[in-house]
C-alpha cells in the first residue's frame, strides 16, 4: 500500500470512529481495541503486510488520543532530535546523523492540533499573540515551538528527546567521553563544593554531562534546580526541589524568568543551586549566588571554548545590571566560578570532553585560568574519526581551599 493510499485509510477510519464511538466514554485500551477491529474489517479483503497495519492502528490510534504521526517517531530510542519544519518536512537526528523522513502530516491544521496539545499538557499556552513557546512531553523531552507569522514555512516543532535512562558518569566513560581516572577527580570537586560551569556549542552535550555530574552531589543535601523547562533527572535526592520557568500570558502578563527563580530560591534554604542553562541577565544573580555562600552551583552556557564562556558571562552580567564596570564584573566571575568544563561535538559526531580548566583568579584585568585536563589527538586520528584523550596538563591545582576544608587529601 502506497503511503498516499495509508494516509487516505488513516484518515477514512478516524472519521469513521470519530462518527460511531463514544470516544469520551472509552479508555486508551477499549478505544486501541476498537481501533485493531475495525482496521481488521476494513482491510479484510486487501492485501496489507502486518507490519503496515499495525503502524495503521498506531497512527489511527494516536492521531484520537495521542500526538499522530509524532507517536512512532518519539518512541523510537534511536532518534535523538526531531525537527519539523511545517507539515511537509519532517528530520531525525539518529546516531549523530540528520535525516529527512519520507512522511508528512495531512495537513497544516493537523500539525498545529498537535502542538496545542503538546503545549497544553505542560499548562503552557500559543497562539498568534504569543507565537514562541519552549515547554516538554509527558516524559521530559525538550520541546520549542515557532508558529506562523513568525515561522514562515509553517508551525516549526524541534523536540530534543529525552532519555529513559539517567544519564551516569559510568555511561559518559563508555561513550569515551572521559575516563574513570577523571570522573573520580570530578567526583571529589562536586562533594567538595566547587562551583562547576559546563560549556559547549549545541548539541555537544552539556545538559547531559550537567545530569551526571548532578548525580555526585551527597544524597542528603537540599537541591535546588531551575529550567526552562525541567530536564534534569536527579536520582536519589530526597529533598529537592524543581523549579521551571513559565512565559507570560496572552495579555502579556504572568512570566516567571530565570532571574525570578533564582532570587527566590536564595530563600528556600539551598545547599545547591542548579541551573540549566544560563543565557542571559540571571547570570549576574547566579554569580552573586555563588559568591554568598551557596557554594557547590552547578549550570551550563553556550560557547565555543573556556575563553569564550568567560566573555559570554560578562555580557550576560551586562544584560542583567548595564553601566556595571567591567573590572567588577570580572572579579565577580573570577571569584564566583571555580572549574570550567568545555564539551565539543567533533567532525565525526562524537561529543567529548575538550578541557577542565580552573579559574585561579583575577589579576592585571584579565581573568587568569590554569588548564588541568586537555583533549589531545592521537596518531590514529583521520578525518573521518576522531581519536584521542584528556591529558593531565603539567599544571598543579591551585585552589585547594574547598578540598582540604572537606578534608579530601586527593590531588587533583
Amino acid at each position: 500500500m502506497t503511503f498516499e493510499k495509508e494516509q487516505e485509510l488513516i484518515a477514512e477510519l478516524k472519521r469513521y470512529i470519530s462518527d460511531n464511538l463514544p470516544l469520551s466514554k472509552l479508555s486508551d485500551e477499549e478505544l486501541e481495541e476498537q481501533v485493531e477491529k475495525i482496521t481488521e474489517q476494513r482491510l479484510a479483503d486487501e492485501y496489507c503486510p502486518i507490519k503496515q497495519r499495525v503502524s495503521i492502528v498506531e497512527q489511527v490510534y494516536s492521531s484520537i488520543r495521542g500526538f499522530g504521526l509524532l507517536d512512532a517517531i518519539i518512541s523510537d530510542d534511536t532518534i535523538t532530535e526531531v525537527m519539523i519544519n511545517g507539515p511537509d518536512n519532517i528530520f531525525i537526528e539518529q546516531n549523530g546523523r540528520l535525516f529527512k523522513l519520507d512522511k508528512r502530516f495531512e495537513s497544516q491544521r493537523r500539525l498545529e492540533d498537535i502542538i496545542q496539545r503538546i503545549v497544553g499538557l505542560a499548562g503552557r499556552e500559543v497562539n498568534q499573540a504569543n507565537p514562541i513557546c519552549d515547554t516538554r512531553l509527558p516524559d521530559g523531552s525538550r520541546v520549542n515551538v515557532v508558529l506562523p507569522p513568525v515561522a514562515l514555512c509553517g508551525p516549526t516543532l524541534t523536540i530534543r528527546k529525552f532519555s529513559k535512562t539517567p544519564m551516569t558518569i559510568e555511561r559518559l566513560i563508555k561513550y569515551g567521553s572521559i575516563t574513570q581516572e577523571i570522573a573520580d577527580k570530578l567526583e571529589l570537586l562536586v562533594k567538595a563544593k566547587y562551583n562547576i560551569f559546563i560549556c559547549g556549542g549545541t548539541g555537544s552535550g552539556k545538559t547531559t554531562f550537567l545530569n551526571a555530574l548532578s548525580n555526585y552531589i551527597p544524597k542528603d543535601e537540599r537541591v535546588i534546580t531551575i529550567e526552562d523547562s525541567a530536564e534534569l533527572q536527579i536520582v536519589g535526592v530526597e529533598n529537592l526541589v524543581s523549579l521551571e520557568t513559565r512565559n507570560a500570558n496572552a495579555a502579556g502578563v504572568g512570566a516567571i524568568t530565570i532571574r525570578d527563580l533564582i532570587k527566590s530560591s536564595l530563600r528556600m534554604r539551598p545547599e545547591r543551586i542548579v541551573v540549566g542553562e544560563v543565557r542571559g541577565g540571571e547570570a549576574l544573580d547566579m554569580l552573586q549566588a555563588m559568591n554568598t555562600g551557596h557554594d557547590g552551583s552547578l549550570s551550563t552556557g553556550h560557547a565555543n571554548s573556556t575563553l569564550d564562556m568567560l566573555s559570554r558571562l560578562e555580557t550576560m552580567v551586562l544584560q542583567g545590571a548595564e553601566g556595571l564596570p567591567l573590572e567588577a564584573i570580572r572579579q565577580q566571575i573570577a571569584s564566583a566560578v571555580d572549574i570550567i568544563i568545555h564539551l565539543s561535538r567533533l567532525r565525526d559526531k562524537s561529543r567529548k570532553t575538550m578541557e577542565i580548566t580552573e579559574v585561579v583568579g583575577y589579576e592585571n584585568g584579565e581573568i587568569k585560568l590554569n588548564p588541568l585536563y586537555v583533549f589531545e589527538e592521537d596518531e590514529n586520528s583521520t578525518l573521518e574519526k576522531v581519536s584521542g584523550s584528556l591529558k593531565r596538563t603539567d599544571n598543579p591545582m591551585q585552589n585547594v581551599f574547598k578540598l582540604q576544608l572537606s578534608g579530601i587529601k586527593v590531588q587533583i
